[in-house]
């Protein structure tokens, strides 16, 4: 599957116990959506394409603002005014042309959540509002198929990993949206970044099999202390989107 090119470009990785040669291949196979390629996202995906995943389905609308490029690092000073989109694209391209770029001038929402999570095989979920994180949450949980949740405010970092039939979903941790969960909230770059990288990792692990990720477990840490704690998180039991936990 791999060429002797790809060998060479990912020779570093796949000397990771128990990556090698057929993990990598597991990695050109595979198919992943992140929904925003902003501060979060972007670096996700960013990551995703430098490590060969061989699909990155990457849903992000609208026009590149002056107040995105302090994180949003798939973005360029020209892009100003123009959509985000064809930023998110170039640079990817430009990174890893061996892999396939699927650039959606969109949101996730109820209306197109269950045909872009139709064509994958992991959701990352990078989004800031809860409408669009229910949504994907709603089509994954249906669909059985897996997504890791990010979020960030400030210092706070969050990340878990929705398997369905082994974990929660979203909607067991937040059967609402939160009154005071808002579109902006204060935010650098190296915040975002550190949970993007995590996030990323996470799906390198569910790819590969590697290490273990992050089922029924909360990663949270304040990186104004560099204190970081792992809670254990369960399924509701009166939850009605995520299905029945398996033996």
């Amino acid at each position: 599957m791999l060429t002797d090119f790809e060998r060479s470009r990912y020779e570093w990785q796949m000397w990771t116990d128990g990556v090698g040669e057929s993990g990598q291949e597991k990695l050109k196979q595979a198919r992943v959506l992140v929904s925003r390629c902003g501060g979060v996202g972007g670096v996700v995906a960013f990551e995703l394409a430098a490590a060969g995943v061989g699909t990155l389905v990457l849903a992000h609308a609208g026009n590149l603002k002056p107040s995105d490029l302090n994180r949003q690092l798939l973005m360029t000073h020209d892009y100003l005014g123009k959509p985000r989109r064809d930023s998110i694209e170039e640079r990817l391209r430009a990174l890893n042309p061996l892999i396939e770029i699927q650039a959606v001038g969109e949101n996730i929402s109820t209306d197109n959540a269950d045909d872009l999570i139709s064509q994958v095989d992991i959701v990352i979920d990078c989004a800031p509002l809860f409408p669009e994180r229910y949504a994907m949450n709603d089509a994954a949980m249906r669909r059985g198929i897996p997504m890791i949740e990010t979020a960030m405010f400030d210092s706070d970092i969050t990340l878990t990993t929705f398997v369905p039939g082994r974990t929660g979903c979203l909607r067991c941790l937040y059967p609402e949206a939160p009154p005071y969960w808002k579109r902006q909230f204060p935010v650098f770059g190296a915040v975002s970044g550190v949970v993007a990288c995590m996030a990323a990792y996470e799906a390198i692990k569910l790819i590969t099999g590697v290490g273990h990720v992050l089922e029924n477990i909360m990663l949270t840490a304040d990186l104004g202390t560099m204190q970081f704690r792992r809670m254990p998180i369960r399924r509701n039991p009166a939850c009605t989107t995520c299905p029945p936990l398996t033996a």
